[in-house]
């Protein structure tokens, strides 16, 4: 078994990995599909995940649908600094602080 949280923990690899930083992957060559082991979230090789191909073609127009249809908020009007970012382990990792979605009114 290989511990993935763990990989995606790691300060060797990453730097500051327990912050949220989306953009430390704009302008790096990690490919997601498995050719590069510092982010492999779908496994690689043989074994990877069948749902790959769906999930890179759903995944922009998931992201899209979201953040057209609802506005965007942190429950209680905390600030973005001072959010809790952290997890909390189980079969899937959820977060401390739950993001509040509103349904936009047409």
């Amino acid at each position: 078994m290989c511990n993935m949280w763990a990989m995606g923990q790691d300060p060797n690899v990453w730097s500051d990995p327990q912050r949220f930083k989306p953009e430390r992957f704009l302008d790096v060559g990690i490919d997601f599909k498995g050719h590069n082991f510092e982010f492999i979230p779908f496994g690689a090789g043989r074994r990877m995940c069948p749902g790959l191909p769906l999930a890179d073609i759903m995944l922009h127009l998931m992201l899209g649908t979201l953040s057209h249809k609802f506005d965007w908020k942190i429950e209680g009007g905390m600030r973005t600094k001072d959010m809790d970012m952290t997890d909390k382990f189980g079969f899937t990792l959820k977060k401390n602080m739950p993001l509040m979605a509103i349904l936009v009114k047409l």
